[in-house]
């Protein structure tokens, strides 16, 4: 009788699990089923009497043909556009091919795949404009973006270093990893952007306010030290000379749940997605009132870590009045994802705040013919090295465009990222 019993039991169980599994295949149907049958590596799928299955730019330069297996056959583009494309095996994870396929060949659940009439994908992004930030990178690792903040079409997306898809024997380590969409950064002085909109919200007199810096200032009896000595400054001059000792007071005065809450709202935690591309959330660790370390991750130092593509939303946004306009690879449909980010006047405040940093701080004339908005970062790695930021937008009705330059232990933002962006923008404006 036990053995009986035993025996049903057993039986129970596995009806059970194949019940639950089931269900998790079905769940896992209705979520992944089109990167299942979109894969990269399913060429079948892409075959088309047509010459399907074919990855444009927004000029219709040929990228990838995955029906012949092929790319570009201008090894400087097939290099400049790696990470944007990807390849037939999915090395990089977060190629087009890889993840826009189901968008070549059509899919449904009830279907599966279907080919499409004209299985062409064009999208927003400038190939040439890619092949300019790959040049002005000259060889660093690090990141470009550039995206339509009136649109959301991202124009310039560019991570090195890069690898020519048809070579891929004995490449540097971190070729496959997208800097700019899959990987983290400590963001240094960029961050008190967010810091900016926290304060600006939150602190009521905070244009009443004055911040006096002496070269350094005493937080829980710890030293946090500034770049210089920039003595009574309104919240305006500190952020134009992105005074630490500003930000360290700042921040006591922001508080740790405001630090945190604005980290999150401003999707500096988050994990976002660019079309079906998934990107990577950063860290903001909250830290007790009063202590040194909310001063330093007001700073943008601490344990701060930045995905350059949050960034890049958190600026576009600021440059469209407090608006996102969610950005995409696919050209501009009439139509795109919106959302209020930031209040109108605060966002109104920031761009004038980083169109003076240009004019005060770092020069118009490093930018000539631009009229840009900007902010540096001199991020503190801890090894002795710094990674370069450059983050902002043009304000110009012709071409409206948000930038984030990033370049992995590249030294001064200004210096390196700045020239790198300055490069970037007057290809851009001048296509």
């Amino acid at each position: 009788m036990k053995k009986v019993q035993n025996r049903a039991a057993s039986v129970m169980l596995i009806a059970f699990l194949c019940i639950a599994g089931l269900f998790l295949y079905m769940y896992r149907y209705v979520t992944d089923g089109s990167d299942w049958v979109a894969f990269s590596t399913s060429v079948g799928l892409y075959a088309d009497s047509t010459g399907g299955g074919k990855i444009y730019d927004r000029n219709g330069i040929l990228l990838a043909d995955a029906q012949g297996r092929t790319f570009c056959e201008d090894y400087i583009t097939r290099d400049a556009n790696y990470h944007l494309i990807g390849d037939y095996e999915g090395r990089t994870g977060s190629g087009v091919l890889s993840h826009l396929g189901d968008d070549l060949l059509g899919y449904d659940l009830i279907n599966g795949s279907y080919q499409l009439s004209t299985p062409v994908l064009q999208l927003s992004v400038n190939s040439s404009l890619n092949n300019a930030a790959y040049s002005a990178l000259a060889g660093r690792a690090g990141s470009v973006q550039v995206v339509n903040y009136r649109t959301g079409e991202m124009l310039c997306l560019v991570s090195t270093p890069g690898i020519d898809p048809y070579k891929v024997e004995n490449v540097v380590e971190g070729t496959y990893i997208n800097r700019a969409l899959n990987a983290t950064f400590t963001p240094g002085s960029v961050y008190k952007i967010v810091t900016m909109v926290a304060a600006l919200n939150e602190v009521t007199d905070i244009y009443e306010r004055t911040f006096t810096c002496k070269g350094s200032v005493l937080i829980q009896g710890v030293p946090v030290n500034c770049t210089g000595t920039h003595g009574t400054q309104t919240i305006k001059e500190a952020f134009a000379n992105s005074c630490n000792c500003a930000f360290a007071e700042l921040a006591q005065l922001v508080g740790s749940d405001n630090m945190t809450k604005y980290s999150k709202k401003l999707g500096m935690t988050e994990s976002h997605k660019l079309s079906s591309i998934p990107t990577m959330k950063g860290n903001y660790e909250t830290f007790p009132d009063g202590s040194v370390e909310l001063s330093w991750s007001a700073i943008g130092q601490a344990t701060n870590l930045t995905c350059p593509y949050s960034m890049l939303r958190l600026v576009s946004a600021i440059a469209n009045e407090g608006t996102l306009i969610e950005p995409t690879l696919i050209g501009y449909d009439g139509n795109p994802k919106t959302s209020r980010m930031i209040k109108t006047e605060v966002a109104q405040t920031l761009r004038d705040y980083m169109m003076n940093n240009v004019v005060r701080t770092y020069g118009t004339g490093n930018f000539p013919g631009l009229q840009i908005g900007a902010k540096t970062g001199t991020a503190e790695v801890g090894d002795g090295t710094d990674h370069a930021w450059f983050v902002g937008f043009l304000d110009d009705e012709n071409h409206p465009y948000a930038f984030v330059v990033q370049v992995e232990r590249g030294g001064g933002g200004l210096s390196v990222a700045g020239s790198i962006a300055n490069k970037v923008l007057q290809a851009a404006v001048g296509y």
